[in-house]
């Protein structure tokens, strides 16, 4: 099954250009995705480019591109939907015109811009440019795609800040690469879409030796996916190799979920992702990988222990005290209203900027004021690392 799959994509006639084509991004405000300008039917909007989603284009439905064709089924990390869909007549991503006539849209009563802190009208995914070969310059903010005359692997990697990997056989609609912990291979998909630094299952640390499934998760929190809320919780990994990039200590998000797919053991977001330079040449069947910076993780932020969302009124509510942590410990309940955090007054407050008041290193302490029931009280939480894996600081 799967190499016929294979012949068909390979028997499609790729895209290819004359010369190199090269479009600006920008890096979103918290630094967790990419932003792109594009055109689709003639409509100007602003994309997060999420390499995981293997359709072309989501759009909020506040823009008017055209009436619904059909329909299409979306399988996110744990379940499925279904979504409206509206053919794509043009697409242009800055100076390039995409060449396939063969391109739809799904449309979504979703707030993009709320979800990513600045302007977004949607989704640019991997299926319109899975043709070309395409760099990811993340140092210097933008894509460049090259005609299919230039062939990566014909670059010698130095597997130190290089590197040049074949993607796994299963992946026909994304970049699946090998991962290992404990040794052992997990198989995960090179996902910008994903904010996070790893998402993966307990079940697939299971599989490797790396989650005992006895235990139970300390610090249950939320991960919000396409169809819902799930429960999650991070976990501390060391001496783990992430594209074949080794990374000495690294903090994973895991779903408590089984996988919506047996192809994938999860993806690699872009908190590793940021620190490098990609170009992926799907055809041919290879990624190239170029460590700019150093970098292959990041210090981790202590928090106060729970989870708030904006209510109608534009209020912060506390929808989650995490057991165990700061804030439970404090006596902070579910449902009560945060008003201030550092000091500062969360009336002009946005979720990005609040997170930066909430959140700062392990053992500092975080001024917080909740209202319950029209009586203010004022905390002084001790921010905290809540992870599973490690030994208490």
């Amino acid at each position: 099954m799967f190499f016929a799959a294979a012949l068909a994509v390979l028997a499609q006639k790729p895209a290819d250009l004359a010369a190199p084509v090269e479009v600006p991004f920008r890096i979103a405000d918290r630094g967790s995705a990419i932003i792109v300008d594009v055109a689709v039917n003639g409509k100007a909007c602003s994309l997060m480019f999420d390499s995981g989603f293997s359709g072309e284009v989501m759009l909020s439905s506040a823009i008017d591109i055209g009436k619904p064709t059909g329909t299409m089924r979306l399988r996110d990390f744990v379940g499925e939907l279904d979504a409206p869909v509206v053919k794509i007549n043009s697409l242009s991503i800055g100076a390039l015109k995409v060449q396939s006539t063969d391109l739809s849209c799904i449309q979504q009563p979703e707030s993009f811009t709320e979800s990513y802190g600045t302007h977004c009208d949607g989704i640019l995914g991997f299926g319109v440019i899975r043709d070309y070969v395409v760099e990811i310059n993340v140092e210097k903010q933008k894509f460049v795609f090259y005609p299919r005359s230039y062939d990566i692997t014909k670059k010698t990697p130095d597997n130190v800040k290089t590197f040049l990997h074949r993607l796994e056989d299963q992946g026909l609609s994304s970049l699946e690469l090998k991962c290992e912990v404990n040794g052992q291979p997990l198989t995960m998909a090179l996902d910008t879409g994903n904010a996070f630094y790893i998402t993966t299952h307990k079940e697939s640390l299971i599989r490797v030796g790396a989650w005992d499934a006895k235990k139970k998760p300390s610090f249950m929190k939320s991960s919000w996916v396409a169809s819902g809320p799930v429960d999650s919780f991070d976990m501390l990994l060391r001496n783990t190799k992430v594209f074949g990039v080794p990374v000495k200590e690294s903090v994973w998000s895991v779903i408590d979920l089984p996988s919506s797919s047996v192809d994938s053991d999860g993806t690699v977001g872009f908190q590793f992702l940021k620190n490098f330079n990609i170009t992926f040449d799907f055809l041919r069947r290879y990624v190239w990988l170029e460590n700019y910076n150093g970098k292959t993780s990041e210090d981790q932020m202590g928090e106060p222990g729970f989870l708030i969302y904006p209510d109608k009124q534009g209020r912060y509510v506390i929808l989650k005290v995490y057991p165990d942590g700061p804030a439970a410990q404090a006596g902070i309940q579910e449902g009560d209203i945060l008003v201030m955090a550092g000091g500062k007054s969360l009336s002009m407050v946005s979720r990005d900027q609040l997170k930066a008041l909430l959140d700062g290193p392990e053992g500092t302490i975080c001024k917080v004021a909740v209202s319950r029931n029209g009586v203010l009280n004022r905390y002084d939480l001790k921010r905290m690392l809540m992870v599973n894996g490690r030994s208490s600081p």
